[in-house]
């Protein structure tokens, strides 16, 4: 094993001192944290890397057109049904061509995984404080991801031109007709006329193979240079402090344990796509305009917006020859504009109201130790959730047999009070966890052994805490009823703890 290391360790030495990719060359000897939640990153970009590829196989068998045709495939109850190209084309990847099916799922599964690996690499960053300087910079460049990762997701979900995707494209273009002044020119630019225009499948197919695909692979590449060029921010422990960086070197160690995640990643795509279907769109059948689907429910990453469109109530205003329809306008035009607006802003308005904007942060932050915090992350996070379970409102009344007004008007409540309730409730858990911490920590852990003392009082004996986990403090927490965290630096741990 020693002799391994030695001739990996020189070969890693040579490789860099050959390759100009490094100062001082150290690029190769680059420290990555071990810890599991910061791989929730590399499953974003690996699964990003399965979307590129099924995405490339896909597009030499898709037709992005709208013109009628009529089927004629294997699949026997559309057989002479008038379908749209697009329909027709997805219909022939699925049926037949060799390994399409299992092409078109795994691309699927790509991308809802994608989504929610973004989404949660995004929230173990906001809980932890890995936002702050000097890190702002990339945080913007992950929230600016994950948008363009949801316009891409429902550019492609579009693309079919069935049923249910043409029913997401008719709620787009209400969307599109609520913005005043504006709106009516640019729903008749995007869908190349009135409604359904003969225009959009094509004009979402050049975004979905080509704008936005190099947008994301732009907005990647930046972000991985700035996070090799930044230090990584690490759980507090012995030897973790500000100016380093503890973890595995880049290569071989990270770069084997990478390699592995990614094969394990394309792995569980594929088998997912080839056990759990998704998106049967044959029975969905094709787009026609004098139709609607029942339950229908757009994939999970916009289901908040449908359901944003269902809570609120119908609310127009008429004004100067227009009419403003609020109903649309604020929930599918107004909240998502604002709630990127507060992701864009935060890290900068917190680092402010901390006074941490003038200091450099490598270290995280445990998320009891930042009760408010962790207590707006959470309301954020019950405010969605509202939100998504309001998108299938009437699955619920249908399921549960309850009045459709009756879950809409609870929604609504739980809406405005859930949030709320959740910051509240998170805030206190965090305190109360802080201090039940500091209590464990000034009088250590019990042993099970009971003592009697000479007044005849038993007493349980305690022992100093020896284990902690990563972050874990080592000393009593100065700002245990604040919620501040301490500023004492920790004592060490004992070796092999």
């Amino acid at each position: 094993m020693r002799r391994a290391g030695e001739r990996a360790e020189r070969l890693a030495t040579a490789l860099d001192a050959r390759l100009p990719l490094s100062q001082g060359g150290s690029l190769l000897r680059k420290a990555f944290p071990e810890h599991w939640s910061f791989l929730l990153g590399e499953i974003a970009l690996y699964s990003f890397m399965v979307l590129l590829v099924t995405g490339v196989w896909l597009t030499l068998f898709f037709e992005p057109g709208m013109r009628e045709v009529v089927y004629s495939g294997p699949y026997a109850p559309l057989r002479g049904v008038l379908v749209s190209q697009a329909f027709d084309s997805t219909l022939h990847i699925s049926f037949d061509v060799r390994g399409g099916l299992l092409m078109r799922q795994t691309h699927h599964w790509a991308a809802l995984v994608f989504v929610a690996a973004i989404g949660l690499h995004m929230l173990r960053i906001f809980f932890t404080g890995a936002f702050r300087r000097p890190r702002e910079a990339n945080w913007a460049i992950g929230v600016t991801l994950f948008a363009v990762s949801l316009a891409e997701g429902f550019a492609g979900y579009s693309l079919p031109d069935d049923l249910l995707s043409g029913t997401g494209l008719r709620i787009a273009q209400t969307i599109m007709l609520s913005i005043p002044v504006v709106g009516t020119y640019l729903a008749f630019f995007a869908f190349g006329g009135q409604w359904p225009g003969m225009e959009i499948i094509g004009r979402l197919y050049a975004l979905h193979i080509l704008l936005l695909p190099g947008l994301l692979i732009a907005l990647v590449t930046v972000h991985l240079i700035l996070v090799f060029q930044l230090k990584h921010t690490q759980w507090r422990g012995p030897g973790h402090t500000h100016r380093n960086a503890v973890g595995k070197p880049l290569f071989p160690q990270f770069a084997g344990s990478s390699i592995g995640l990614s094969l394990t990643v394309g792995g569980v795509l594929v088998l997912l796509a080839g056990i759990a279907q998704i998106n049967p769109v044959w029975n969905y059948g094709p787009y026609r305009a004098d139709q609607d689907s029942t339950a229908s429910q757009p994939d999970w990453y916009v289901g908040f917006l449908e359901g944003s469109l269902r809570l609120v109530p119908p609310w127009e205003t008429n004004f100067a020859g227009h009419t403003l329809m609020w109903n649309v306008l604020l929930p599918a035009v107004v909240l998502p504009f604002l709630l990127f607006a507060v992701l864009y802003a935060y890290p900068f308005v917190e680092q402010r109201l901390t006074g941490e904007w003038h200091r450099e942060q490598y270290l995280c932050d445990r998320p009891r130790e930042r009760p408010v915090r962790t207590g707006l992350g959470v309301a954020g996070a019950v405010f969605y959730g509202v939100l998504l379970l309001a998108g299938g409102n009437d699955v619920i009344a249908q399921t549960f047999r309850v009045s459709v007004n009756a879950i809409t008007w609870l929604l609504r409540i739980a809406l405005v009070v859930g949030p709320v309730l959740a910051f509240l409730v998170t805030r206190w858990l965090c305190r109360a966890l802080t201090a039940a911490e500091n209590e464990r920590l000034a009088e250590g852990v019990p042993t099970g052994e009971i003592r009697q003392s000479v007044t005849g009082a038993y007493e349980t004996d305690h022992e100093p805490v020896e284990t902690f986990r990563p972050g874990a403090p080592r000393r009593t927490l100065t700002g245990a009823r604040t919620g501040r965290p301490s500023r004492t630096p920790h004592a060490p741990e004992r070796p092999g703890r």
